[in-house]
């Protein structure tokens, strides 16, 4: 355990044990006194996360009914009503760099704001990430730079789409043009990676094995550090801890239903939940905890790729997505495939109500993020990459106005939301991919 005084913990402050270790949430304790009264400029830590919706919407069902404000939510953002003081829905922004149509350049280029090259081989390339731009700037003074989570663990090989190796498909995040980081979509395996304490897979597995639980291999040391906090510290410790031990508990849950389970679910790998919902609840849950103990300040996560073939039976859609997005003008199968963008949407709503519920400071874990919200394509039937359903939530560490619909007067490419956002966040750029500029008004009153 880190040196720890009654006065002073640093931000940076973890506790050790056998094969853990547990990075603190933001404490009292850890905020100079001389800036106590001022905490929330003190302590504001920028973050930035995105999340990826496949397969774009239906529009007439997305676009909220009042202009400026979201006094009347459409029917898919519905669910956003509890946050919507948190959220700007655009509308009227282009992903040109993704044209000629494609599923693959709807995924490749949504971060990279960059146009991908046709290939079917390994001589792929695209384009630096705004997340990664922002790992390499900010994401060094945490644990990891960043993470990039997924749903979908199927990695496919070769052409996938028109010509596209399927690695623009499977990877939202590029370190370079060159390099795709690969997304992890099992829980336990993304849980040890925020909360181990590194080393080979198999020290890490050996490790495990020594322990029933994280938090029981950090209890003694966690006894120690309880005694030195006020009440206040202890009451946002307990919670912290109690979010841990939950979701290590849902993920072993699962682990048991996959061991007791009489036939395997081709599908579904060993330990991964078994409803599209839990998987997808927990990992947004692990992100939050990734926020919180301020492990990383950069997250990617990808609700599912593009031409994905999953179904939705427990909202009443059996029908594969990405055939239904194809739907030939068909109102049923519009109806259908609306019905799965609400229920995307509801889960990043559980997700983000979530952070509003997460002290940190004088406010919450979502006043100090900016998470934009949105897909590749916006007509998914005739893979048109114009008017993208995007949503920018978060408070920006104060910065950031919400209950917003801000609808462009012209047609405006997404990389000059990627630009502001990372300006926002502190990361110097003077421009991105097919970026014009900075968004005005984004971070004051509306001004489009």
């Amino acid at each position: 355990m880190r040196f720890i005084t009654k006065k002073f913990i640093p931000r940076r402050a973890f506790i050790k044990g056998v094969g853990a270790s547990l990075s603190l949430p933001l404490l009292d304790a850890m905020i100079p006194a001389a800036t106590a009264s001022s905490k929330t400029s003190a302590v504001a830590v920028r973050r930035l996360g995105y999340v990826f919706m496949p397969m774009g919407c239906d529009q007439s069902r997305w676009t909220p009914r009042t202009e400026n404000t979201l006094n009347e939510l459409s029917p898919i953002l519905d669910s956003l009503a509890p946050v919507k003081d948190k959220i700007s829905v655009m509308t009227n922004m282009e992903l040109r760099p993704a044209y000629p149509g494609s599923h693959a350049t709807s995924n490749s280029s949504f971060l990279s704001a960059a146009k991908a090259k046709v290939t079917e081989s390994s001589d792929y390339y695209l384009g630096t990430t705004a997340d990664q731009l922002a790992a390499q700037q900010i994401g060094q003074v945490t644990q990891l730079p960043s993470i990039e989570l997924a749903m979908d663990l199927l990695q496919t090989t070769g052409q996938c789409d028109n010509g596209y190796a399927c690695v623009y498909q499977n990877n939202l995040s590029w370190s370079s043009p060159t390099t795709p980081l690969p997304a992890e979509a099992h829980p336990r395996l993304v849980f040890e990676n925020l909360f181990g304490e590194g080393g080979t897979l198999e020290e890490r597995k050996a490790a495990l094995g020594k322990r029933a639980s994280l938090l029981d291999a950090v209890a003694e040391n966690m006894k120690a550090l309880r005694r030195d906090l006020g009440a206040s510290d202890r009451n946002r410790l307990n919670e912290y801890l109690d979010s841990i031990r939950e979701v290590e508990r849902r993920i072993q849950q699962a682990e048991n239903a996959s061991e007791d389970s009489p036939l395997p679910d081709l599908d579904r790998p060993m330990g991964v939940p078994a409803t599209y919902a839990d998987h997808c609840r927990l990992m947004f849950d692990l992100q939050l905890l990734a926020y919180q103990g301020d492990i990383t300040r950069i997250a990617t996560f990808q609700m599912a790729r593009e031409t994905s073939s999953r179904s939705y039976p427990e909202i009443g859609v059996p029908d594969p997505h990405h055939p239904l997005s194809h739907h030939g003008d068909d109102p049923g199968k519009i109806e259908r495939m609306s019905k799965i963008n609400a229920f995307h949407v509801s889960l990043f709503s559980e997700y983000l109500k979530k952070l509003k519920d997460t002290p940190e400071g004088n406010g919450s874990l979502l006043d100090n993020v900016l998470i934009l919200y949105g897909s590749g394509i916006g007509n998914p039937n005739v893979h048109d990459h114009t008017n993208l359903p995007v949503i920018v939530a978060g408070g920006a560490a104060g910065g950031m106005k919400g209950n917003r619909h801000i609808r462009f007067k012209e047609v405006t490419p997404l990389a000059n939301l990627h630009l502001s956002l990372l300006d926002k966040a502190g990361v110097n750029v003077d421009y991105f991919g097919d970026s014009t500029g900075k968004i005005d008004g984004l971070f004051e009153p509306l001004s489009v």
